[in-house]
């Protein structure tokens, strides 16, 4: 048997209370019971958001504690080398830790067992290979161009690179685990267990009195790092083998490269665009400077997730429908991505401008002077969130070209702002830069959608009958 929501209210609850009630657990039912992939990719949604909120609360928990531990110098140096990694361990994945989730379901789809068998290997190899080779490059380039460089960032990052490979790796897995709609899996090493344990790592090192400063601090992520996923190289990869069955593998490089290049520049240019802010901060500001935005973007994190929860659990089901069921299914249930993304981020919008000044305020003295930018940065925010996981679908559905050209010029024009305003308006200008793009990112992508797929990807917009707005 299995657990109804709106059943039990039905048998404990006065009868006027259960009728109240009754038609929401009646939709929670229809969301967490039912079979279909629109079920499972609600779930999915669902799961990966409750997953961001638990992290949103240790991720905002721990850099409390490491603002406060190291002082707003170091922090502001640790925050500037752990984004970077986090950006080069995205991209050195070239693509595959998101071309898998469009595979895999595809191979699935049509039993293609030794496609599937494949890919998987070929993923976790490639990825890993490549950003061992990337981590090498760098350390080189570090070398050659140190001395350019402020002497306290040189020796944080060489201790960064030698995370690097683990980053890549972990975002393949996570990419394997979302295209079997495995949200725990896909999520929960990243956001959940990595974190606690950089915490952790790092109250050890203080407890044994090593120096509270950046060095210190990725180092503890180092440890963190290679511990989850080594965990998460074990669990996810036993679990996909499995399902996929011992045989033959047959590798497909041509075809795979061809869909995770364009992806490489999607994803390349989606994650540059959503840190280029903090990465120019550090470019033209002291770490102090940075750690105060960083804080500021940190708060506003809330928000985001709404998004990200959105995109983990649609991405595998875009790729299913687009190459199953017609297009009214597809755009309908994009159509529906975009209230499951806006409303909720509007909400949680509005709750974080009205604490984010006390929040801000526990990362210890001058971080609240972040609180403003809050109200300028959420507007780019609420501005993504109006056309839901519109990238997603694109790259899902084989327009994943047009969706790299359309971050790139985004990507592009956020550098430009970055640069004409950061001098002359600090951090001001990083906040109505990144702002401003990402309110032309949205226009641009429901565009895109629209003239591509037929499908209105914008929450404001009616749709009629045929279709047509």
């Amino acid at each position: 048997m299995r657990f109804s929501a709106a059943t039990t209210a039905e048998r404990l609850l006065p009868e006027r209370l259960a009728s109240a009630v009754q038609p929401w657990l009646s939709r929670a039912d229809a969301l967490f019971l039912a079979a279909d992939e629109r079920g499972e990719a609600g779930r999915m949604s669902v799961i990966a958001f409750a997953i961001r909120i638990v992290n949103a609360a240790i991720a905002f928990i721990s850099q409390v504690l490491l603002a406060r531990w190291m002082g707003s110098f170091e922090y502001g140096i640790f925050v500037l080398v752990w984004v970077t990694m986090v950006i080069v361990g995205n991209l050195a994945c070239f693509g595959f830790h998101t071309s898998v989730i469009r595979f895999i379901p595809e191979y699935r789809e049509r039993s293609m067992w030794a496609e599937l068998r494949g890919i998987l290997f070929a993923s976790r190899v490639f990825t890993l290979l490549s950003s061992t080779a990337v981590a090498g490059l760098g350390m080189a380039g570090l070398w050659w161009f140190s001395p350019m460089l402020e002497n306290y960032y040189v020796v944080p990052f060489y201790l960064g690179l030698i995370c690097l490979p683990m980053i890549t790796l972990s975002d393949t897995l996570q990419g394997i685990s979302r295209a079997n709609a495995w949200a725990l899996s896909a999520l929960s090493p990243t956001y959940l267990v990595r974190p606690i344990l950089i915490l952790v790592f790092m109250a050890g090192a203080l407890a044994l009195d090593f120096p509270p400063e950046a060095k210190t601090a990725i180092a503890a992520a180092i440890l963190a790092t290679y511990t989850t996923t080594l965990w998460q190289l074990v669990t996810v990869s036993s679990r996909a083998d499995r399902r996929a069955e011992p045989g033959p593998r047959r590798y497909l490089p041509r075809a795979w490269i061809a869909v995770s290049m364009p992806i490489f520049l999607v994803e390349g240019f989606f994650f540059l665009l959503t840190n280029a802010d903090v990465l120019m901060v550090g470019r033209f500001m002291a770490p102090d400077d940075v750690a105060v935005y960083y804080a500021a973007v940190k708060t506003l994190a809330l928000v985001h997730f709404v998004y990200f929860a959105v995109k983990t659990g649609a991405a595998q089901r875009y790729a299913r429908i687009s190459h199953g069921s017609g297009a009214a299914e597809l755009s309908d249930f994009a159509r529906e991505t975009v209230s499951w993304t806006f409303w909720p981020s509007l909400f949680m919008a509005v709750v974080v401008l009205a604490i984010g000044e006390p929040m801000l305020r526990l990362f210890g003295p001058g971080f609240e002077a972040g609180y403003p930018l809050l109200f300028v940065l959420v507007i780019g925010v609420v501005a993504r969130a109006a056309v839901g996981p519109a990238e997603s679908l694109l790259t899902m559905t084989g327009n994943q070209t047009i969706c790299a050209l359309v971050f790139a010029v985004t990507l592009a024009l956020n550098i430009a702002l970055n640069f004409a305003l950061i001098p002359a308006y600090g951090l001001w200008g990083a906040a109505i830069a990144t702002s401003l793009a990402m309110v032309l990112e949205a226009c641009a992508l429901a565009l895109v959608v629209w003239k591509k797929l037929g499908i209105v990807m914008m929450i404001f917009v009616p749709v009629h009958q045929n279709g047509k707005s």
